[in-house]
């Protein structure tokens, strides 16, 4: 069975019909520019689908999140020494209530530099601490606090 072909239909005609109106050419590229927008559009919700399976196997293998534990080196008692203990007291404490102390004290007698937030000026306790230092960096502190702890 052979089909006879069709003759080819002139579209050329027609462009040239819309190119003669100055009206229909301006909306001409208005609606490409919509029919682009809506072709990225379908592609993207095709791809959501896809996603969305992707992201329920990820959520089935993770395990229920159990609540953060403190490290229990953080969290066991220190005791400070003669030096340290008369700025933040001679009861054991541990690491991360020292450097809480510590910058309770800064703030209490406005220690830390108003220009640079980062350095501490040391008073008279706190230069006794930081070994003679008049001033230190606030990453440089706790490295010099942990001295002080036993």
């Amino acid at each position: 069975m052979a089909t006879a072909k069709k003759p080819a239909a002139k579209k050329p005609a027609a462009k040239k019909a819309a190119a003669k109106k100055p009206v229909a050419k301006k909306a001409a590229p208005a609606k490409k520019a919509v029919a682009k927008k809506a072709a990225p559009a379908k592609k993207a919700a095709a791809k959501k689908p896809v996603a969305k399976k992707a992201v329920a196997k990820k959520a089935a293998a993770k395990k229920p999140a159990a609540p953060r534990k403190p490290n229990a080196a953080f969290m066991k008692p220190v005791t400070p020494s003669a030096v340290l203990a008369a700025v933040i007291g001679a009861t054991p404490s541990p690491r991360t209530e020292v450097t809480k102390k510590v910058w309770d004290y800064i703030k209490k007698f406005k220690l830390q530099n108003a220009t640079n937030k980062r350095m501490i000026d040391a008073d008279e306790k706190l230069k006794a601490v930081f070994g003679g230092k008049k001033q230190v960096s606030m990453f440089e502190m706790t490295k010099l606090i942990s001295n002080h702890l036993k």
